[in-house]
């Protein structure tokens, strides 16, 4: 694979600020709400311009909100889409440049809309009874397709007696029959099938295209000629206990006609057209059964034959793709150490590495993501990001590559930030080399005896990366070197690292953290008597197995944790997705088998003083889960604390407010166990 240079100018500039900013403030926990990021950039067909998400916080209305923004591709005429900034979502580019459709908020809920940019107006198409998503133009700019929620009446079980006239009696009972029945982030989730719908660009009546009693979610793509609509679902009689399983149809607009392309046990799907030759390109892989399997990119003829895989970048798993104008080369994002990429193939071989830093979209903590979109003329428009700024708005083509906003400047170039250092060490387990990365306080002095606080990511299959975290600046601010590390099980490294946690999790990746302490205090960064620990989802997993295995901490904030996987797996709002792909069997199957890598197993070793902290609508790791921590830990008499963040669900810093008490807890806990020597804080 080639290897292109992108403009180090953006970074080097950053740097620059970070060291003349050594006598500002550092970053603050009211400075949350300052905070601005770009996400899912859209380039029109031309290459002229770029419409994106610009996401911020809301101090009134305790709120992350999004509005629609427009810039052209020289950073020139950066205004809101529409005069109201009224928030809006999935815009989408009409194929003439003229106009672009996206979703809003109306009197009775979202509808579809279109802004026409040659006077600037815009007008509601749509009175739908739900919401709209997936936004996609036909190849001649005269109709929109989209999927929405079909609701089906709720299941009644008994006919109840005639309330006497002026009565109030308790509510009916909800019935549920379905697998798949609540959402964490969304609660209970209403009957119906979303299906697809077309209707006119100038507006009209919306009309159904898909039917049965199955989902039709995402983005459909048209064929180049109008007459089919390309799309992902399950279909499968199974669909309900084969829930991986999907496929790639392809829907005839005047018959109705359905037909497969493909039949491979395991997920096909994000497929993208190519608007020269109607090729097919999508993400798979054969399914395993197994913890972490790397998405592979293939592509196919418009009618299913020729089905081949490309030659991606070995071994990492496909994000995206976008075809080119003329069909012969596919754009793909993938995540390599902790960093997001662009780059491309062409379909008769041959590649080429675009773009990096395709991030900075997780504004909380150091997560992957981001996203990108590709012109006619070959333009990338992607998401920017660093590890001293969230997402900004990049363009790139060739060797050219430019950030377009900026949007933090007016408060994080007053601010002074914790330098972030990437780190490699030798893991103990065996033969292989762990990453993470270290943050230092504001005002860092070489020798200094500091505080170190460990943060354990989520997942446990996913990954952090060098990327801005206002919650882990707002630890550096208050004096603490704060270490993330990428314990095996992570991704971004591969699928025989990323699996290793198969049939055995929480496992050797509790070495891999502690191997990553043990190096910071051979280089002296961090000493054996000032360690903390701190870590949410599967991080509060690994940091409840941390102390479980160890007294060498002196305090630990357990935050949204699973403490029994039996209970766990037959309780959260994905509990029919765990057996076989992260444990042999269903709980009762394998009851010694689930309790072995339950923390519950370790409670009794743990004397570590422990505050647990959830969301009250949590429905990932249930408010059961980290009481039965705070319980046993009552009991057993060690310090603990339970905080209850009111109505939070899995993600309990969504509100900028969760966010910052979030933090507030985890560091008043921490500041309550001093070590005896803190003569650095």
């Amino acid at each position: 694979m080639k290897h292109s240079l992108r403009s180090l100018g953006p970074l080097l500039t950053i740097a620059a600020a970070i060291a003349a900013n050594a006598d500002q403030p550092p970053f603050g926990r009211m400075d949350v709400f300052e905070l601005e990021w770009a996400s899912n950039p859209q380039i029109s067909p031309n290459g002229d311009r770029i419409v994106y998400s610009r996401n911020g916080m809301d101090v009134m209305t305790d709120s992350r909100m999004s509005q629609l923004w427009l810039v052209d591709v020289d950073g020139e005429n950066h205004v809101p889409l529409i005069g109201d900034l009224r928030s809006g979502s999935s815009p989408a580019w009409s194929p003439d440049n003229t106009r672009i459709a996206f979703v809003s908020a109306a009197e009775h809920g979202a509808e579809v809309f279109v802004a026409w940019l040659d006077d600037g107006t815009f007008a509601k198409l749509t009175e739908l009874p739900r919401a709209p998503s997936g936004l996609s133009w036909s190849p001649d700019g005269s109709q929109i397709a989209f999927s929405m929620l079909v609701p089906e009446e709720p299941v009644v079980l008994v006919e109840p007696p005639a309330q006497p006239d002026g009565a109030e009696w308790a509510e009916a009972p909800r019935i549920t029959v379905r697998k798949v029945y609540e959402r964490d982030g969304s609660g209970y989730i209403e009957p119906g099938f979303n299906h697809f719908f077309v209707m006119p660009a100038a507006g009209g009546s919306p009309r159904q295209v898909t039917d049965g009693n199955y989902h039709h979610r995402g983005m459909p793509h048209w064929t180049p000629d109008g007459k089919s609509l390309v799309f992902s679902a399950n279909r499968n009689d199974d669909w309900e206990t084969n829930y991986a399983n999907s496929e790639v149809y392809r829907l005839d607009l005047e018959s109705g006609d359905i037909t497969a392309l493909t039949d491979r046990n395991g997920p096909d799907f994000r497929p993208v057209v190519s608007s020269e030759s109607g090729s097919i390109a999508w993400l798979t892989f054969e399914d395993k059964v197994q913890t972490y399997q790397v998405l592979e990119l293939w592509v196919m003829n418009p009618d299913g034959t020729e089905k081949r895989k490309l030659e991606t970048v070995p071994d990492r798993s496909i994000e995206a793709a976008a075809w080119d104008r003329n069909g012969r080369t596919v754009y793909y994002q993938y995540s390599d150490f902790g960093d997001t990429h662009i780059a491309s193939v062409r379909l008769r071989g041959g590649g080429e590495q675009q773009v990096s830093s395709v991030g900075g979209v997780s504004v909380g903590r150091p997560y992957s993501g981001g996203s990108f979109s590709i012109a006619n003329n070959g333009t990338l428009a992607y998401t920017f990001g660093t590890p001293y700024r969230p997402a900004d708005v990049a363009v790139s083509r060739g060797n050219d590559s430019r950030q377009l906003t900026s949007l933090n400047e007016d408060i994080l170039a007053f601010r002074e930030l914790g330098k972030i250092e990437e780190i490699r060490y030798p893991a103990t387990t065996d033969v292989r080399d762990i990453q993470g990365w270290v943050v230092y306080p504001p005002g860092y002095v070489e020798g200094g005896n500091y505080p170190l606080l460990v943060e354990n990511h989520g997942g446990p299959v996913s990954h952090y990366g060098p990327w801005f975290s206002p919650e882990i600046q707002l630890y550096a601010a208050a004096g603490y070197v704060v270490f993330y590390p990428n314990p095996r099980g992570s991704t971004s490294y591969g699928e025989e690292f990323g699996n290793l946690l198969y049939n055995n999790y929480p496992g050797d990746d509790y070495q891999d953290v502690m191997d990553g302490v043990d190096h910071l205090i051979e280089r002296g960064i961090a000493s054996e008597d000032r360690l903390y620990v701190t870590g949410g989802s599967a991080g509060g997993i690994m940091t409840t197995w941390i102390v479980g295995k160890n007294n060498r901490f002196e305090a630990a904030v357990v935050v949204k944790p699973v403490i029994n996987w039996v209970s766990k797996t037959l309780v959260a709002d994905n509990y029919y997705a765990y057996a076989d792909y992260r444990y042999p069997g269903q709980p009762w199957e394998s009851f010694e088998g689930y309790m072995k890598f339950s923390p519950l197993s370790l409670v009794g070793n743990i004397e570590t003083p422990t505050m647990v902290m959830v969301g009250t609508a949590d429905l990932r790791t249930p408010l059961s889960e980290s009481k039965q921590l705070y319980n046993a830990l009552k009991i057993r008499g060690i310090d603990t604390a339970l905080v209850e963040v009111p109505d939070a669900w899995h993600f309990i810093a969504n509100k900028p407010s969760q966010l910052i008490t979030k933090v507030d807890h985890v560091l008043a806990w921490l500041a309550k166990y001093p070590s005896d020597n803190t003569d650095s804080r």
